[in-house]
C-alpha cells in the first residue's frame, strides 16, 4: 500500500479532436517520467485498454493516469475526441485546474477544439495548447499558430518552437537557445513576446524589466505567469511530437513548473443550498486546500463493473481521505466506510493509505454513489454542491426493445448502469406509447451505447425511431346520439345519451360538462358517460392517437329503472361521442418543435434551405463569435427527428442544435390520409 505524498499536485485534462494524439501523448509523458517502461513497437499498452476501444482504435471513455516527476505528482485525464462523445469528455472538468487542448498540426483547429476552448473559458480553467505531430512532413507550424491566434486570441503564444528540420523542439522560455534555427519566427522574438505578455499583470516586474532588459528569470515570472493563466491573459502553445518524443520532456517540465497547483488555480465553484424551497439558487462558499479541514470531495465519474460493483472516482478539494474514513454522500444521513482507497492508472488500480487536497482517487463497492455528488465527513457540508455542468442537449433518439423474451429487467438494469456512467445519455420510458427511448449527442453516441450493451451486458436489442406523438382533434361543432340496449335473458343493459361537442383553442386540453335536467340520466351515471368519452379521447377516433382540445357536453338521454347500469352508460357515452366526431371534421395534429441551430457561417444557406424544404420556418438568426451563426426555426417533429445526421452532413460535424416542443399544428391532408390508412392496416 502506497503512502500519502506531500508533493505539489498538478491536475490536467487533455481535450481534443479524435486523431489529435491525446492517448499517445499521455503514454509518452508516462514513459518520460518513468511511470511505465518504454517498450517500443508494442503499441498502446495502458491507454484505450477496453476491448471496444481497441476495436475502435481510439478512446471511448475518460481514463485516469498519474506520474511523479521533479517532486511533483501529476494527475492526467484522457478524454474521448469524437464530437458526439463530448459530454463524456466535459464531465471530468470539475476535477482539474488546467485543460490542455491537443491540436493535430496536420489538421488544425477542429470542432472539439473549439468546444473545449469555450468550455474552458466558461468554467474558468487555466489553459494550455499542445500542437502534436509537429514533425509531420505536411505540418505547417506557423500557419497553425496564426489559426490559433485568429480563433482563440492573440494571447496564444509559443513557449517553444519546432526546429527548422522539425526533428526537435527548441525551448523559448526556461533555457532559450537563441542561436537555434527554428521553423518560423525566432527564439528571441518568442521569448520576448512571452515575457512581455506575462509582466503586463505585474507593475513592479514591468518596471524591473524595462530597467534590466531581458535578464528576468523564470522564477521571477512564476507568480505573474500563474495570474495570467487564471485570468485567461495567456494561453501558452507547446509544440511536441508524441510519436518521436520531440518536446515531450519540455511539455512535462511545463506541466510540473508552470501549470497551477490546486492552490494556484481558480477556486472551485462550490455552492450551498439555502432555504427549503426546491430550485432556490445556492450561495457561493469557499473551499480551501487545507488537509486538516473537513473533507470535501466531488464525484466526477462513476464506473459500474459486474465484479467490483459501482466505483466512484472523486477529486479531493479539502481535507484528507484515509482508509477507514467515514464519508457522507450529499445530504444522506448514513455514512459509508472507505475500505479501499485507490489510485487509477488506466484499467489498473493501486491501493493507497490516504490522499490529500487536490488528489484524485476512487472507492469501489459503494452502491449509492452517483455522478456529481459531494462526499464529506461532517453534516456541516450536507448541502454543498458544485456548480453543475451544462451538458449539451440530446440530438438523436432511438426506441429500443429486447429481442429475447425475459430480458426486459436485464435491459432496464443495463440502461440504469450506463446512464450512471454517461451523464450525457438520457433514458426515458414513454408510458403513453409504451416504449423505452435512449437519447444522446448523435447517432455515433447511440451506436457506441448499443455496442457496449451487447459486449458488456450480453443484450441483443432491436431499434427504431421513436413514435411521433400525433394527436387528434375536431374542427367544427357537432352533436351525437346513441342508445345502448342489450337483452340476453334476465337483467339487461340500457342507456341513451345525447351530447354535443365543440373545438377548444389549441392546447386547451379536454373539458366535460353536464346540462342534464329532470333526472333523464340519473346523476350517478354521468361519470359513466364521461368515462366512455375519455376512453375515446385516449384511444382516438381516426388513427389511434389521443384526442385533445375538445369540449363535450351531455345534455339529454334516457334510462331504465331496472336495466340501466354503469356499463350501459359507458358504452352509450362512447358511441355517442364517436357519432358526433364523425360529423365534426376530425383531423390529425403533429408536434412542432422550436430549434436553435449553431453552425459555421458558410453552412447557413444549406441549413435554411433544408429546413424550408422540410416544412420548417426560419424565425430568426444572429451572428456569434468565431464565424458562427445561431439560427432559430420551427419545424414538425416528423421532419427533424433525424436532424442530427443531416446537420452533421451539412456542417462537416461542426453544427449543434437544441430542440424543444412548441405546439401542435394540423397535419397536411396528404400526410393525414397516409397515417390514417397505416393505422387501419
Amino acid at each position: 500500500m502506497a503512502e500519502l505524498h506531500n508533493d505539489p499536485i498538478r491536475n490536467i485534462a487533455l481535450l481534443g479532436h479524435s486523431g489529435s494524439g491525446k492517448s499517445t501523448l499521455i503514454e509518452a509523458l508516462l514513459i518520460q517520467a518513468g511511470a511505465i517502461p518504454d517498450q517500443e513497437g508494442q503499441g498502446r499498452r495502458i491507454t484505450d485498454c477496453t476491448p471496444l476501444e481497441q476495436q475502435a482504435g481510439h478512446s471511448l471513455e475518460t481514463s485516469l493516469f498519474h506520474l511523479h516527476h521533479q517532486n511533483t505528482h501529476v494527475n492526467l485525464i484522457d478524454t474521448p475526441g469524437t464530437p458526439e462523445l463530448f459530454g463524456r469528455a466535459m464531465s471530468i472538468l470539475p476535477a482539474v485546474e488546467s485543460v490542455a487542448m491537443v491540436i493535430n498540426a496536420q489538421l488544425g483547429v477542429e470542432p472539439v477544439s473549439r468546444k473545449s476552448f469555450d468550455l474552458m473559458q466558461s468554467r474558468k480553467k487555466c489553459g494550455l495548447i499542445i500542437v502534436n505531430h509537429c514533425d509531420a512532413g505536411d505540418a505547417k507550424a506557423e500557419g497553425i499558430l496564426e489559426t490559433l491566434q485568429d480563433r482563440f486570441g492573440p494571447h496564444c503564444l509559443p513557449i517553444n518552437l519546432p526546429s527548422s528540420d522539425h526533428s526537435r523542439v527548441v525551448d523559448c522560455y526556461f533555457q532559450p537557445d537563441y542561436a537555434a534555427e527554428v521553423a518560423f519566427s525566432s527564439v528571441n522574438e518568442a521569448h520576448d513576446r512571452l515575457v512581455e505578455q506575462v509582466i503586463e499583470v505585474d507593475d513592479d516586474l514591468m518596471d524591473l524589466y524595462l530597467e534590466q532588459g531581458q535578464s528576468i528569470e523564470p522564477p521571477q515570472l512564476h507568480d505573474p505567469f500563474e495570474q495570467c493563466l487564471r485570468d485567461g491573459h495567456l494561453l501558452p502553445v507547446c509544440f511536441v511530437s508524441a510519436r518521436t518524443g520531440a518536446g515531450v520532456d519540455q511539455l512535462l517540465r511545463i506541466i510540473c513548473e508552470l501549470m497551477p497547483t490546486p492552490e494556484e488555480g481558480n477556486a472551485p465553484l462550490f455552492m450551498k443550498k439555502e432555504g427549503s424551497k426546491m430550485g432556490e439558487p445556492g450561495v457561493a462558499v469557499s473551499v480551501t486546500a487545507d488537509p486538516e479541514a473537513h473533507t470535501i470531495a466531488h464525484v466526477f465519474k462513476v464506473v459500474t463493473d459486474p465484479f467490483i460493483g459501482r466505483m466512484g472516482i472523486f477529486r479531493i478539494h479539502q481535507g484528507t481521505v484515509k482508509t477507514g474514513s467515514q464519508l457522507y454522500i450529499g445530504d444522506g444521513r448514513k455514512a459509508f466506510r472507505v475500505n479501499h482507497l485507490l489510485k487509477l492508472q488506466g484499467d489498473q488500480s493501486l491501493e493507497v493509505g490516504s490522499a490529500g487536497p487536490g488528489d484524485i482517487c476512487a472507492v469501489a463497492k459503494v452502491d449509492n454513489i452517483h455522478f456529481d455528488e459531494v462526499l464529506h465527513d461532517s453534516h456541516d457540508e450536507d448541502h454543498f454542491y458544485l456548480k453543475p455542468l451544462a451538458f449539451p442537449e440530446p440530438m438523436s433518439s432511438l426506441a429500443i426493445d429486447t429481442t429475447r423474451h425475459g430480458d426486459e429487467q436485464k435491459l432496464s438494469d443495463a440502461l440504469h448502469r450506463m446512464m450512471l456512467e454517461d451523464p450525457s445519455l438520457v433514458v426515458e420510458h414513454r408510458e403513453s406509447r409504451n416504449e423505452t427511448v435512449i437519447s444522446g449527442l448523435g447517432s455515433v453516441h447511440l451506436q457506441i451505447v448499443l455496442e457496449k450493451m451487447q459486449a458488456v451486458y450480453n443484450l441483443e436489442v432491436s431499434t427504431r425511431l421513436p413514435m411521433i406523438p400525433y394527436r387528434e382533434t375536431i374542427l367544427k361543432p357537432s352533436e351525437g346520439h346513441h342508445r345502448h340496449k342489450k337483452q340476453s335473458g334476465g337483467s339487461g343493459q340500457f342507456g341513451e345519451v345525447f351530447l354535443r361537442i365543440e373545438p377548444l383553442p389549441r392546447g386547451a386540453g379536454f373539458e366535460f360538462a353536464s346540462e342534464v335536467v329532470g333526472g333523464v340520466i340519473p346523476s350517478q351515471y354521468i361519470p359513466a358517460v364521461e368515462k366512455g368519452v375519455r376512453e375515446v379521447m385516449n384511444a382516438g377516433a381516426i388513427a389511434g392517437c389521443p384526442m385533445q382540445d375538445i369540449r363535450v357536453v351531455v345534455y339529454d338521454g334516457k334510462h331504465h329503472s331496472v336495466d340501466s347500469k354503469e356499463i350501459a352508460f359507458i358504452a352509450a357515452g362512447k358511441k355517442a361521442f364517436l357519432d358526433a366526431i364523425s360529423r365534426a371534421e376530425a383531423v390529425l395534429l403533429e408536434p412542432y418543435m422550436a430549434l436553435k441551430v449553431t453552425a459555421p457561417v458558410w453552412s447557413v444557406g444549406d441549413i435554411t434551405g433544408h429546413l424550408s424544404a422540410d416544412r420548417g420556418m426560419i424565425t430568426g438568426s444572429e451572428s456569434r463569435e468565431g464565424d458562427e451563426v445561431c439560427i432559430e426555426a420551427e419545424a414538425p417533429l416528423a421532419s427533424v427527428i433525424e436532424y442530427s445526421n443531416a446537420l452533421k452532413s451539412m456542417t462537416s460535424g461542426e453544427g449543434e442544435f437544441s430542440m424543444t416542443f412548441s405546439r401542435y399544428e394540423q397535419v397536411p391532408g396528404s400526410i393525414q390520409k397516409a397515417l390514417v390508412a397505416e393505422a387501419r392496416q
